[in-house]
């Protein structure tokens, strides 16, 4: 029944008209928005407004909450559901943003993010701004925290989230593995696309394999093609698509694989 009422008031949500200047804040500040076209550009416009309307945004640490605040931090969250479905984030209720990073009374070290259980997400706004920036470095951290969000959203941060169909979760499960344990060892192909962070445990993978897919997508599907299918299979769509270079690198791959594959048969 909640289930129900819910996405009967996000759909209302959805056809109520997009304030125009919330535009200026995604061309300035979110790279890809400018690469969704027709129906793609119109669900993400749909998406960032039910998030928006929907979820409480508080500042902390001095930080104002504008719109402009509201319509990047949403960008972000958007993106990773825009091929999937906004229940992921129906544990989520709060976000929180500082203006930069902070620290928690109780430990050492700077924070830039993080998600938790109870259904916040926290952002230093600095590096949410700062990730959008270098759209292909691999590092952004309100990517990073919305993927956790994702993978909670079944119950528990284990770096496996709800997956299409029963029969994904072996794959999912070998492939995952295989290459956490990788980069644990500091496997070459895991290293050339993956931060370290994402050796601390299964969701922290998850989280940093995430942000690899949507930045660093062809060396992903050229060092570490498996993950990338993976990915690829859970987010519903190939980032690669109608990316030349991409397609040229991936059919010269192939096509020196085949190749390979020929001189071996001849051997043998």
């Amino acid at each position: 029944m909640f289930g129900l009422i819910r996405a009967w008031k996000r759909r209302r949500l959805a056809r109520r008209e997009l304030p125009q200047e919330w535009l200026p804040h995604l061309e300035r500040h979110v790279p890809f928005f400018s690469d969704l076209e027709g129906e793609v550009r119109q669900r993400f416009l749909d998406l960032l407004k039910v998030f928006i309307w929907e979820k409480s945004f508080v500042g902390a640490g001095g930080m104002e909450i504008t719109d402009e605040v509201k319509v990047v931090v949403a960008a972000t969250a958007a993106r990773l559901v825009l091929h999937l479905d906004l229940t992921y984030y129906d544990r989520l209720s709060e976000v929180v943003v500082y203006p930069s990073h902070y620290k928690h009374p109780d430990a050492t070290g700077i924070v830039f993010g993080e998600a938790n259980s109870w259904g916040t997400v926290v952002l230093s706004w600095d590096a949410v701004i700062q990730g959008l920036k270098n759209p292909d470095d691999g590092h952004a951290t309100a990517t990073h925290e919305f993927a956790h969000v994702l993978d909670r959203a079944d119950g528990a941060f284990d770096g496996t989230p709800e997956l299409r169909a029963w029969g994904h979760y072996a794959p999912w499960t070998q492939v995952m593995s295989d290459h956490y344990l990788k980069l644990k060892k500091r496997k070459r192909a895991q290293r050339k696309v993956l931060r370290g962070y994402g050796a601390q445990n299964e969701a922290e993978f998850f989280a940093v394999a995430t942000e690899s897919f949507f930045e660093k997508p062809r060396q992903m599907r050229k060092r570490t093609p498996d993950l990338y299918e993976e990915l690829m299979r859970f987010y519903g769509f190939d980032p690669l698509d109608g990316d030349d270079e991409g397609d040229a690198d991936h059919r010269k791959e192939r096509l020196s694989s085949g190749k390979r594959g020929r001189k071996g048969k001849r051997r043998r």
